[in-house]
């Protein structure tokens, strides 16, 4: 977390509303800020906006947690603790194996629960920040934000996925089917020509540094990190 004072912010996937009314208020007591989801569809959505960790269920109604770490598979970076009542080893090992750091078995204390979240978040803290340079603008990979001056400039996912994207390229020609494959959700109902639409609204975002966004006729889009003449 960039601010000492703030809570850290969890994301808690759960269907059981009597398990999830104990996690919200066991976490909230131990000052962490707790958003909620019932399902794997909402999970996976609202586990692109930046949180510090997430608490993650495996037999959820939709996709299971399964599904959930297989879609956040490089589109994420927090840490992920699976909390679950599949205890058996293969669920275990393929948790860990789709991208997540612990594992809690249910029944489970919040006691223990709460001192993994803590010593995760300290592991983290001791990591540098990812960060792109986009010119004035700065990207945090691992919170998402997209800033110029500290003041954030409104990227929407989608908008953030495809600069980032093209950012970690510098210099190459990437398709427009190569961004709309690899950066934006496939439940959206998108085609390869609506990345032209995001491009757009990034380059306006970017202001004079959206000029580093140029486009390759025929093909898509590359980014350069100094301007060209």
């Amino acid at each position: 977390m960039s601010d000492p004072k703030a809570k850290p912010r969890l994301l808690v996937v759960e269907d059981d509303m009597q398990v999830l009314q104990g996690l919200v208020s066991g976490l909230a007591r131990a000052g962490f800020d707790v958003t909620v989801a019932m399902d794997g569809d909402a999970a996976t959505q609202l586990a692109l906006q930046p949180f510090d960790a997430l608490v993650l269920d495996l037999m959820l109604p939709g996709r299971t947690g399964f599904d959930v770490l297989a879609a956040l598979s490089g589109r994420v970076s927090i840490p992920v603790i699976v909390l679950s009542a599949r205890t058996e080893l293969s669920s275990r090992m393929k948790s860990f194996e789709l991208g997540a750091v612990d594992f809690v078995p249910k029944p489970f204390w919040i006691e223990e629960l709460v001192v993994r979240l803590r010593t995760r978040l300290a592991l983290r803290e001791q990591v540098p920040p990812r960060t792109l340079a986009v010119g004035s603008v700065f990207l945090d990979l691992d919170r998402r934000t997209a800033t110029r001056d500290g003041e954030d400039i409104g990227l929407t996912r989608f908008e953030f996925n495809i600069l980032s994207w093209l950012v970690e390229r510098p210099g190459r020609a990437v398709s427009r089917r190569a961004l709309a494959e690899s950066t934006l959700s496939e439940d959206a109902g998108v085609i390869e020509r609506t990345v032209d639409t995001h491009v757009s609204r990034i380059r306006k975002k970017l202001g004079h540094d959206g000029k580093r966004i140029t486009t390759v006729w025929g093909i898509g889009y590359r980014y350069t990190p100094a301007e060209e003449p």
